[in-house]
This record gives C-alpha cells, structure tokens and sequence, in this order.
C-alpha cells in the first residue's frame, strides 16, 4: 500500500462520488509515474471501472457541464475541471483498408488486461487514490527501480509507430534504458506514416524536458530510426578537424552542444525551444561543405549552407514558421558570437547583425546562448575549462552598443524627409537605407545630421521645394 494521493479536493470530491455511486476511479498514466519517481504532475487520467458510459456522465454532471472530449474513446471532462476519465477500453488495430484503431469499451475489463494495452510498464500502473493501493500487474514499479524501459506488450507495442519516439524521449527524461527486445521493436517500426505535428510534438518533448536530450537522439541512431531524419542522419561520421574538434564526428559534437543548451535552459518555452533546435540543427550545412585536406578538416560557408537545410527539416516537422525563422537565424549567425571579436568587427557589423538577429525574431543575448553550447559542446581546453573570451567579448560589445536585446531604432523616419518637401517616392528608400547605414556606423542619434550627411554624399540639395517625384 501506498499513502492516499494527494489530489486536488475538487478532483477527490469527483472520485469520491464515482465511488457512492458503484464505480471505481483509478488514476493512471503518467500522474501515477512521476509521482512514484518523486515528480511532480498535475495531469490527471482516471480509469473508472464498475460504471457504464451513461452513468459516468450522470455522476460527473453533478460537478458541472460534462464534455465529451472522445466519446468514442470513452473519455469525458468536467467543464473547469482539466482532469480525464475515462472507461476501460480494448484496443486493437484496424483492419487492411482502414485507418486508426478500434474500440471496445468495457468497464468490467480487469485492470491487468485494461493495463496492457499502454506502452510501457512504466506508464502501465494505476493508483486508487482513496485507499493508496498500487495496480501493478505488469512489473512497472521494478522496472523504474530499475531504470529500465520495457514493453507492456511486445506484441502489441509497434501498433502505434509514434510510441518509438515515445521511447526515445523516456530515454532522454528519465535517462532509462530499453530492454534488448524493445530496441528490437522500434528498430523495425516505420515511422512514415505519422504527421509531422506527431513527430515534432515527441521532438519538443525531448528537447525541452530531458536534462540530456543526447541519450534520445543516440537512441534514435543505434535503433537505425535516424533514418526518418535525413538532415539529422547526414551527420553521423562526417569528420572534423581535430584541432577545433578533437571530440570527434559532426553527430557527436552535435550531440553535446544540445547537451549544453539544455543545461542553460530558463524555462521560457519559446526561447528555450528555438535554442534548442539551434543547437540542433546548426551543423547542417557540413555535411554538404566538409572538405578534408591531408591533417586538416574544412567546411566553409556551412553555416549558411546549412539554412535551407534546416529549414526543409521544421518545414517537414511542420513547426511554426515563426519558431523556424529564429532556428534558421541561430543557424546562419552561430558563428558570429566567435569571429567577430576575432575579426575585430566594426560597430557598424554589431548594428548591423542586431538588425539581421530581429528581423529573424531573435537577440544576441539567444544567440549567445546557443554560441556558448556549440563552444563548450567540444572537448579543446577552453571547453574543458569553461571559457569562452570571444563569446564574452561579443555579448559586452553588444551590450555596450545598447543592441543586445534589440536593434537599433531607425532615426531617420520617413516623415524627416517630407518634412523638408520631398513627396514619396521610391527615392525614400534609397534615403532611408543609406541613413540607417550611416547610423550604425556612427552611432548618431540626430536625424538632421544624419540626413545632411546622406543628402550631400548623394549630391542632393537639403531641402527640397521641387522635390523628388
């Protein structure tokens, strides 16, 4: 016996009813795993058991507005209440000719049999929350003192080809290890048919929960499920040069610089993400720009080669097009946070780069986020020690130049040159471009300046009553 749940008192309020009334509600799923691992969890799943779909709904509709949230798979909602109950059900896979799953709702099914139609054994044990009791007909408690993942049902685990991927990311957040047979299994699932929402969901998920989302992508490489990833796949055994990356191939760097973006993660959602796709994805241009010349290892250029290549990856995974446009931005600046102090950039090149970073949706502050991973993702001796001067140089000129969290705002607006007579033309463009490029470069913040300075280098008069038309 375990100690009685701690559930929210309007849930226990719902429970308690089910049970006055003949049923039995029994939290499962992922609530009953994490809270067993010491997480927290506030995603409850109810089976009930003892009561027909009708009577469920009349108890839950004392509580308030009943939603059938998947009448055909038994599942039902208090309106204002984020919990799920659900009837006990078979599944079994459609027949040729047909998509999906069929369903058999039968609250008198026994808890063992209703258990083994989920995934994992981990994810298979219930938890009656008014008695404490732990249903564990399929050894998911040994397996998570174990830290191992295993099947509920060998045979009926590859009828949902998402769940490899499910794998991979429990690998990943839970730093468990499948079993022999279940790296069998996913190993032979074909993961086409899946939606790239489907896929990308998993992928998020990974990348956003596991304190080393490596193991997950290892996972998917000695599974041979690399292979639905052709961008990530073209990875595996391209060479580096080994003064810069003793580490090894451009798959193995990759994987610790997710590593180390994960480890730098703040816990907003959008950022984080985008970070960690950079992290990702910001090598995909080698496999198309890696040139080995005797001891030396190249791959010019591959940052911007690498941008379209990124981008047919999200596009294919149908990721948000704002997400993709600041992942394809990490892609193509990455470098920036490491070449421009070594360049001895201009302020002009800061401006200018803040410029390009916003109008992707990004700042130097996130660029210098991935920049660090992709530093500390290697094994030189600045890596191992935890130093990154260029990187530091970049972010206090950036700082310096007030740009480090946006781009400079334009002085010279439109209005400065109908102020002076000029009526709208293409000319203003032209102006106007030439005006932010002489701002960056001097940093001025006076738009006559700036504009009798562009007006004279063009040869034109600073005032203007004929105008340009």
């Amino acid at each position: 016996m375990a100690p009685p749940a701690p559930l929210d008192p309007a849930v226990l309020a719902v429970v308690q009813a089910i049970g006055a009334s003949g049923g039995r509600a029994v939290l499962v799923g992922g609530w009953v795993r994490d809270w067993l691992l010491g997480l927290g969890s506030k995603d409850y799943d109810f089976e009930v058991y003892g009561l027909e779909l009708g009577a469920l709904e009349r108890v839950l509709g004392a509580f308030g507005d009943v939603i059938a949230v998947g009448k055909s798979f038994g599942v039902l909602r208090v309106k204002g209440l984020d919990v799920d109950f659900s009837i006990p059900r078979r599944d079994s896979k459609a027949g040729r000719g047909h998509r999906g799953f069929l369903v058999e709702l039968d609250p008198t099914l026994d808890f063992a049999e209703a258990a083994s139609r989920r995934d994992l054994t981990l994810n298979s044990i219930g938890l009656d929350p008014l008695t404490g009791e732990v249903l564990d007909p399929h050894g998911g408690r040994r397996d998570l003192e174990r830290k191992m993942l295993r099947a509920t049902d060998a045979a009926k685990f590859a009828e949902d080809s998402l769940r490899a991927l499910r794998v991979a990311q429990f690998r990943a957040r839970f730093e468990m290890e499948p079993d022999e047979e279940l790296r069998r299994i996913c190993g032979a699932i074909d993961i086409s048919d899946l939606p790239g929402e489907r896929i990308f969901e998993e992928l998020r998920k990974l990348l956003l929960k596991a304190r080393r989302p490596s193991l997950g992508l290892a996972f998917l490489g000695e599974t041979g499920l690399l292979r639905f990833f052709p961008e990530l796949a073209s990875m595996v055994g391209v060479p580096q040069d080994k003064v810069w990356h003793p580490e090894g191939t451009v798959w193995e760097h990759t994987l610790m610089v997710v590593d180390e973006a994960a480890a730098s993660r703040t816990g907003g959602e959008a950022e984080d993400l985008a970070v960690m796709l950079g992290a990702l994805c910001h090598d995909l241009g080698k496999p198309l720009t890696t040139v080995v010349d005797g001891d030396r290892v190249r791959s010019p250029e591959h940052e911007e080669r690498g941008v379209p290549v990124a981008e047919a990856f999200l596009s294919r995974l149908r990721a948000p097009g704002d997400l993709t446009a600041k992942v394809c931005g990490l892609v193509r600046f990455h470098l920036a946070p490491a070449t421009f102090p070594q360049g001895g950039a201009s302020p002009k090149a800061y401006r200018r780069l803040a410029r390009r970073l916003e109008e992707a949706g990004i700042n130097a502050r996130v660029l210098h986020r991935l920049a660090r991973a992709d530093h500390f993702g290697r094994t030189t001796e600045d890596a191992l020690a935890r130093v990154f001067p260029s990187g530091d140089e970049f972010l206090r000129r950036m700082e310096d130049l007030a740009v480090e969290r946006s781009a400079p705002k334009d002085v010279v607006l439109g209005r400065h040159l109908l102020a002076r007579g000029f009526v709208p033309s293409p000319w203003f463009g032209e102006v106007l471009g030439a005006c932010r490029d002489v701002q960056d470069e001097t940093g001025w913040d006076d738009p006559d300046r700036i504009l009798d300075r562009v007006l004279a280098e063009r040869g034109e008069e600073r005032t203007a009553s004929s105008s340009k038309e």
